[in-house]
């Protein structure tokens, strides 16, 4: 009999086909995650930033990995689609520590994981891919490993040799163990449609204003599109709208549009 992680696993990884690329609304709480699903998603993704931000902290690996072992096991259990969990670079200075953070993960009930490189050696990310691939395996579990590479989003080495040096750091993932690789700040169809076209797994790119469009995106080969930070970033800019407008001209016309009280509320169980 297939256990309900399993069932999970098995649909979060079908989901990444570029005929219909899996769109995640990345959220940092149970309340967004219960939000998202109700507007459709068929899976649910984690935002680091959202997490770190909601916690008082900066983005980078600036949370516990306690904090978000907790809230991966709330999320998942507040919502019946499959969870993808933003680990950062893994919440560990090493190889044993990585795979301490890829099992407990894994037992909160995540069926994917995004580890990221960074400014880091790109040797680095495939040693931690190698040791979560593996701590996965011990589990008995069936992870969707996805392979974030910074090239991009963090203007790294010579632009001229950025897609070579992007697409080596891809195969060098893979070969490590990545299911799909992520590469953010790519907004260029012609340069998607290259990594796509020399990427061997499910290509995942970060929509942002000036990417083309889910649909788009598919027909270029990609098969997830990612909004990351996106999200928390519009809901805090809308507090900030509202606040800037209380203070400035004691007006609440920001309230407008908000969801009704009665429709967010009931998303949650009562406990009584």
């Amino acid at each position: 009999m297939v256990s309900p992680h399993a069932n999970k696993a098995l649909l979060f990884r079908s989901l990444h086909d570029s005929t219909r690329p899996l769109a995640l609304a990345n959220v940092w709480d149970v309340a967004g995650a219960r939000v998202v699903a109700a507007a459709g998603a068929p899976a649910i993704a984690t935002t680091s930033a959202g997490i770190s931000w909601s916690h008082g902290r900066p983005d980078g690996n600036a949370v516990s990995p306690d904090l978000v072992v907790d809230l991966i096991a709330r999320i998942v259990e507040a919502v019946d689609v499959p969870v993808s969990a933003d680990i950062e670079a893994g919440y560990g200075h090493d190889a044993a520590c990585v795979a301490e953070t890829v099992t407990r993960v894994l037992e909160a009930g995540a069926v994917g994981l995004n580890i990221e490189d960074g400014t880091r050696p790109p040797a680095e990310l495939a040693t931690r891919l190698t040791t979560a691939r593996a701590a996965a395996e011990r589990a008995g579990a069936d992870l969707f490993l996805n392979a974030r590479t910074d090239t991009y989003l963090f203007g790294l080495g010579d632009p001229a040799t950025r897609l070579k040096d992007t697409l080596e750091r891809a195969r060098a993932y893979v070969d490590a163990g990545a299911d799909g690789i992520f590469v953010p700040g790519v907004t260029d169809p012609a340069t998607i449609a290259e990594l796509a076209a020399a990427i061997p797994v499910p290509l995942n790119i970060m929509a942002a204003p000036g990417a083309p469009d889910v649909a788009a995106l598919g027909r270029l080969g990609v098969a997830r599109v990612s909004l990351g930070a996106g999200l928390a970033q519009s809901a805090y800019t809308a507090v900030q709208r509202a606040a800037r407008a209380l203070y400035a001209t004691g007006e609440y016309h920001p309230l407008a549009d908000a969801m009704p009280f009665s429709e967010l509320n009931g998303m949650f169980p009562s406990t009584s």
